[in-house]
């Protein structure tokens, strides 16, 4: 990955990171904050021998220096331990104590500091100044040769242990400095592993690599659309309709020469806004002046008539079984788009679109209509729509941004490929408003469509008409 690609990825997945950057800060702050204050003293000895010469005090230097380190091993030990609980009367144990004792030779010197960390300041300054001391008393001891009174080396405390002036941990600047370092690196190591992860459709390249066609139009997210569904409802200067004016445009290059197309709308899955953007898409037509019939062949789950507020019980499949034909049951929108809906739902949806009375269907509207846009179910959960597609000039699939993904793309892709229909292109749907200057045709122009929730449904748009029969 190049630094292009990580700048992308901290572009997208900014507030996963921010996120996590809050959490480490905050659980740093929480143990900072619960965590026990400790205070540290210090002391300060000198280790000298007795020299009467310089000669002899340039050797006692040499051996004091030698013994420094096992004296610092001696410090902190249990036998030193023992010594100052025993003259301290504290309650702790040896080991306990000699836990909180460091000491440390400076190189070169013969100087060694001992420091005792305890929750109490004063206990802490107590129990340092008693090391001192008991440490004093046990190098007499052991450089005492036997036999004398004088030791070869001595101890002397040169710096006396002080009264902590304030704690030196927890460190609340240094903590959440950390934390915040931590958190960073955390959250764009998250960031970069789930956009791995991610195998969502989130931009032009994903689309069209998977499913192998060009990107027709692209249609913003926008929350607002349940209210406002159809490009009828909006002016014309607004970007939804400019979106679907630029889809139009773009449709008109597929099969240039046709005097008549009929387009399947699909999807891979439900929810990815296939039936309003075929309602749509058929009003844009209507409005340049084509002659269009909108056709609801989602005989699972019908809503392009609900969303005309039209009356969608007899339709389809009303005029399949013969009762009817087919141009009694097209109905005619406010708008002056013909729509023929779906009609009753029936138990063999599949069998019915792959039905010759179908082929016939299709025969006569293409006779009389310039452009058939037909809502067709999603690819994947059935096989009604690449049944129809086979039949006609093909399909654009409708792609949800971020939810659709590169799999279920190639799937419907050979679900088409599998019946001979042709792919003709695709929508790309529900685009998050910012950074869409890489997703293809349309300009960034539009917002996005979802499949209708049933509320909505129930609740007809206002001022469009109930519809009425074409004559």
């Amino acid at each position: 990955m190049e630094l292009a690609d990580y700048l992308r990825i901290l572009r997208r997945r900014w507030r996963l990171v921010m996120a996590t950057v809050l959490l480490v800060v905050v659980a740093a702050a929480l143990v900072t904050w619960r965590t026990t204050p400790q205070y540290q003293s210090t002391t300060q000895l000198f280790i000298s021998t007795s020299a009467s010469s310089s000669a002899e005090a340039y050797q006692g230097n040499l051996f004091s220096s030698q013994r420094l380190a096992s004296y610092a091993d001696l410090a902190t030990g249990t036998e030193l331990a023992t010594r100052v609980v025993s003259a301290t009367g504290s309650s702790l144990s040896p080991k306990e104590l000699a836990a909180k004792v460091t000491a440390q030779a400076s190189p070169d010197t013969v100087l060694l500091s001992i420091s005792v960390t305890d929750p109490d300041p004063k206990v802490a300054q107590q129990l340092t100044q008693t090391y001192g001391e008991e440490l004093v008393a046990l190098v007499a001891e052991l450089e005492t040769p036997p036999g004398q009174s004088r030791p070869v080396l001595k101890g002397t405390i040169v710096d006396a242990a002080s009264l902590p002036g304030g704690p030196i941990s927890p460190n609340p600047v240094r903590n959440l400095g950390l934390a915040l370092v931590l958190g960073l690196l955390l959250g764009v190591g998250l960031a970069v592993v789930r956009e791995l992860l991610d195998t969502s459709t989130k931009s032009a390249d994903d689309l069209t690599n998977a499913l192998d066609a060009p990107i027709l139009g692209t249609i913003a997210f926008d929350p607002e659309v349940a209210k406002r569904p159809l490009v009828t409802q909006l002016t014309s200067h607004e970007p939804r309709a400019e979106a679907f004016r630029v889809l139009r445009t773009n449709l008109s290059f597929v099969d240039i020469d046709a005097t008549s197309k009929a387009i399947v709308f699909t999807s891979a899955l439900p929810g990815e806004g296939k039936s309003t953007t075929a309602v749509n898409i058929a009003l844009a037509l209507h409005q340049a002046g084509e002659r269009v019939l909108l056709v609801d062949s989602d005989l699972r789950r019908p809503q392009a008539a609900a969303l005309l507020n039209l009356d969608g019980t007899i339709g389809l499949t009303t005029a399949l079984v013969g009762k009817v034909a087919v141009s009694d049951v097209v109905l005619a929108h406010s708008s002056g788009l013909h729509v023929l809906p779906s009609g009753a739902v029936p138990p063999n949806p599949a069998e019915l679109l792959q039905s010759r009375a179908m082929a016939v269907v299709l025969g006569e509207l293409r006779a009389a209509y310039d452009v058939i846009v037909i809502d067709a179910p999603p690819l994947l959960p059935v096989t009604d729509a690449a049944l129809i597609a086979s039949q006609v000039d093909g399909a654009v699939v409708v792609v949800r941004h971020g939810k659709t993904t590169r799999e279920q793309l190639a799937a419907a892709r050979e679900r088409l490929t599998a019946v001979g229909a042709h792919t003709l292109g695709a929508v790309f749907n529900m685009v998050p408003k910012k950074g869409r200057g890489d997703y293809g045709s349309g300009y960034g122009y539009g917002y996005g469509y979802g499949y209708a929730p049933e509320a909505a449904l129930e609740e007809r748009p206002s001022g469009e008409s109930a519809g009425r029969r074409r004559k």
